[in-house]
C-alpha cells in the first residue's frame, strides 16, 4: 500500500494543490495529515474547507490549529512576546474564521495510532511527548530517544519544524519528519511530503519535493493586509526563519 503522509499546509492553497495533484499520479490508496492547517497563510478558509470533504484522510491537530481555536489572551500574549507577526497572523486567522471551521480545528485529535501491514504507526504533529516540540535534522539520537520513551510504535511520522528528516533508534523504531507543504523551511522552498510504502510488514520511505506556485502564494498572502503580512511572504518565496 502506498500512502501520502504531509504536514504544516499552513493556508497555502497552491502548494496542497501541486501536492495533492502528485499523490494521485503516484497512485497513493491513503492520506495522512499531520495538521497546522491554516494560520499564517494565504487561504485558510479554503485549506481547512478542502480537508473537511476528504473523508478518507486521517487528520490530527497541529499547534496552530489548537491555538486558533481555542485562542485565548495568554495565547496571544505568549505568542506577541515570542513571534510579533505570526501573533499579528493569529489574530488575524481568529477573526477571518468562522466558528464552524475553529470547530473543525478544535474536534481533530491530537494523535492517532493505525497499523498498516502489521507495521504499528504513531502520528504526531510535533513530537510524541508535546505538539510543539521540535524534530529537526541531525539531533542527536538520544534526544530522540528520548521522545519516544513509552511509545510502542514501529512508525512515527511528524512535522511541525517544516524541514525533513528521519531516524532510526536503537530499538528500531523509525521517525520521519515529513517536512511542510505550505511553508517549507528548505533551500529551495519546494512543497515536502512523503510517500511510504508499505509491503510484507514492512515499508520504505520517500521524501517528495514539489514545485508549487509560490509567486501566486505570495501575492495572496501580502493581501492579507495584517502587519507583518509581507514579511509571512517573503518567507514563502525564500526560506529563513520559521517563525517572525
Amino acid at each position: 500500500m502506498r500512502v501520502a503522509v504531509l504536514s504544516d499546509i499552513h493556508g497555502n492553497m497552491q502548494a496542497l494543490e501541486a501536492v495533492v495533484n502528485d499523490i494521485k499520479e503516484n497512485e497513493c490508496e491513503k492520506i495522512l495529515c499531520l495538521g497546522d492547517l491554516a494560520m499564517a497563510g494565504p487561504q485558510p478558509r479554503m485549506v481547512i474547507d478542502f480537508v473537511e470533504k476528504q473523508y478518507n484522510w486521517v487528520v490530527i491537530q497541529g499547534n496552530t490549529d489548537k491555538m486558533i481555536a481555542d485562542f485565548s489572551p495568554e495565547i496571544m500574549e505568549n505568542t506577541k512576546h515570542n513571534f510579533p507577526v505570526m501573533a499579528n497572523a493569529l489574530v488575524d486567522d481568529v477573526y477571518f474564521l468562522e466558528e464552524k471551521r475553529k470547530e473543525f480545528l478544535r474536534n481533530l485529535p491530537a494523535q492517532k495510532e493505525l497499523t498498516i501491514d502489521g507495521v504499528k504507526i504513531l502520528l504526531v504533529h510535533g513530537s510524541p511527548r508535546r505538539n510543539n516540540e521540535d524534530i529537526f535534522p541531525n539531533m542527536p539520537l538520544s534526544e530522540i530517544e528520548a521522545m519516544l520513551e513509552g511509545v510502542n510504535a514501529d512508525l512515527v511520522f511528524c512535522g511541525h519544524t517544516h524541514m525533513p528528516a528521519g531516524y532510526q533508534t536503537n530499538k528500531r523504531q523509525t521517525v520521519v519528519n515529513v517536512g511542510s507543504v505550505g511553508r517549507p523551511m528548505t533551500k529551495d522552498a519546494k512543497s515536502c511530503y512523503v510517500i511510504a510504502n508499505f509491503e510484507n510488514s514492512g515499508f520504505s520511505i520517500e521524501h517528495r519535493f514539489i514545485n508549487y506556485d509560490r509567486e501566486l502564494a505570495a501575492k495572496l498572502m501580502q493581501a492579507r493586509n495584517f502587519e507583518g503580512a509581507d514579511k509571512i511572504a517573503q518567507m514563502i518565496l525564500h526560506p529563513g526563519a520559521r517563525h517572525i
